[in-house]
């Protein structure tokens, strides 16, 4: 978050695992990469500008990142806005493992979904715009789970989605009102999204057929 607390509790499991980079190597080549770092740095200032066409101006928006990449991608865009528009944005993390539909099939039952507040009052979800930001969109199942979410802390104004990369396959009617680049793609494919934060560098490529799609 950019401030001192997050939107809901860490967790150690993810919706999605996104490698590391050393996990890649181990399992996939390279079949192509299609974002460096000055690609990726493009299409966030793209999307920064976008926004703040959309809501004209920041004013009723938060953000809030999905763990763990979708965390970074929000805080670059809000440092971008703040250093356009001269005022900070809130970027709160989002936690989406209670909310997953494949949780209680793993677990033999369903689970109470208690959103796990470390932060905020609902006040500051509650009639604001707020935009979700993933790495990649792919069945829209994640971005499911990220809305139940937000609409248990606080009903928003509406939501907004941004995502660095959407590679289709949806099986939910679900699409982003900001995308960095679309890259149209097979389902035997691997779409790998690599950041400073997290990986050591800022990439997108395409992998092989090694690991479970992203």
């Amino acid at each position: 978050m950019c401030g001192a607390n997050g939107l809901l509790a860490a967790s150690r499991e993810e919706f999605f695992h996104a490698p590391t980079r050393a996990e890649v190597t181990e399992l996939d080549d390279i079949r192509h990469v299609i974002m460096d770092e000055n690609a990726i740095r493009r299409a966030l200032t793209r999307i920064a500008h976008e926004i703040l066409e959309k809501n004209k101006g920041i004013d009723g928006c938060v953000f809030a990142g999905i763990r763990t990449r979708g965390v970074y991608l929000a805080r670059r865009v809000a440092e971008r806005i703040a250093e356009i528009e001269g005022k900070p944005v809130p970027a709160f993390e989002l936690d989406i493992t209670p909310y997953r539909d494949d949780r209680g099939e793993r677990e033999g039952a369903k689970p109470a979904r208690t959103p796990a507040l470390s932060a905020p009052d609902p006040a500051e979800i509650r009639d604001r715009h707020v935009i979700l930001f993933d790495d990649v969109l792919y069945t829209g199942r994640t971005i499911r789970a990220a809305m139940d979410a937000i609409m248990d802390v606080g009903r928003p104004r509406s939501i907004q989605l941004a995502v660095l990369v959407d590679r289709g396959h949806r099986e939910l009617p679900i699409r982003p009102d900001y995308v960095g680049k679309n890259v149209p793609t097979s389902r035997s494919e691997s779409i790998g999204v690599s950041l400073k934060e997290v990986d050591g560098t800022d990439m997108v490529a395409i992998y092989g057929t090694g690991r479970r799609s992203r």
